[in-house]
């Protein structure tokens, strides 16, 4: 099983300790870009992919664990775009 496949099967199970380093990894892995929005973007990223739906977060602070609500949208979003 590849990296790829582990994260995309730990994803799916919803887990409450997902990293942002991992979600960063996995959506880089389907072609995915981070893009801070500006100077006053703060925490908000976007993923930009040229051939899919654009995925903008709020990064988790302090701690680097993703909230189950992000966890959802990404889930929707990648079965969306028939990545999953």
């Amino acid at each position: 099983m590849s990296k790829k496949e582990k994260l995309i099967a730990r994803l799916r199970q919803r887990p409450r300790d997902f990293t942002w380093n991992e979600l960063t990894s996995l959506l880089k892995s389907f072609g995915y870009r981070e893009v801070r929005t500006g100077r006053t973007g703060g925490s908000r990223r976007r993923f930009v992919n040229p051939s899919a739906a654009t995925i903008t977060l709020h990064k988790p602070h302090p701690q680097n664990i993703l909230k189950r609500y992000a966890i959802d949208q990404i889930l929707d979003i990648l079965k969306q775009e028939d990545m999953l």
